[in-house]
């Protein structure tokens, strides 16, 4: 998501740059059926080491990136606060309530209160950075006023879904993007916040 300011200002721009997530999910699936084999990757991405996790997870996030470059690309804080919650604020609560997370939530024993916490934070700050540099560089126009309050519902929304225990029925890779592209859409409805 960082390189998207890179991109020219053509509109076959956006195609251009879901190559990438687009190869990736090619790969994932090659990979997560076992058509070929790359142990590295496998170990890499993989919690338990098995290939057919390949197809869950870190398939779901690169056609969530997919899916976010053809429909919001750079001219829309829905996309950029949706990568950023998935990314920094998903990617934050894993690794920060694996680490110190022995206080469970109450309702969800696999969720950590620090990893909701750090989910939270991590999100929020990760947003609205990526929208300072995408306003900054003139993508998009960002009334800071507006903005903050915004953030803080969206990530306490992303916060909230992400907890939820339903990761055997929908994996929390497609559920905070959705959750986050759907809060963000009624929040910031149009590029002019």
């Amino acid at each position: 998501m960082a390189s998207w300011p890179l991109f020219s200002n053509s509109t076959q721009a956006r195609y251009f740059a879901a190559v990438v997530p687009f190869l990736n999910s090619a790969r994932l699936l090659t990979y997560g059926l076992r058509l070929s084999t790359d142990e590295a990757l496998v170990k890499s991405v993989t919690r338990e080491g098995k290939p057919e996790e390949l197809l869950r997870g870190p398939l779901y996030y690169v056609l969530v990136l997919l899916f976010t470059v053809l429909v919001f690309w750079r001219e829309s804080p829905i996309g950029i606060v949706s990568l950023s919650m998935m990314s920094g604020g998903d990617g934050f609560a894993d690794i920060v309530g694996r680490r110190y997370g022995s206080a469970k939530l109450p309702f969800n024993d696999k969720k950590s209160w620090i990893g909701s916490i750090s989910m939270f934070i991590s999100g929020f700050l990760l947003s609205a950075i990526m929208l300072f540099y995408f306003s900054s560089l003139g993508c998009i126009h960002v009334s800071w006023e507006e903005a903050f309050g915004k953030l803080a519902l969206v990530a306490l929304a992303a916060t909230a879904v992400e907890c939820i225990p339903v990761t055997d029925v929908v994996d929390d890779n497609i559920s905070v993007p959705l959750a986050t592209m759907l809060v963000a859409f009624l929040l910031f409805s149009s590029n002019t916040q």
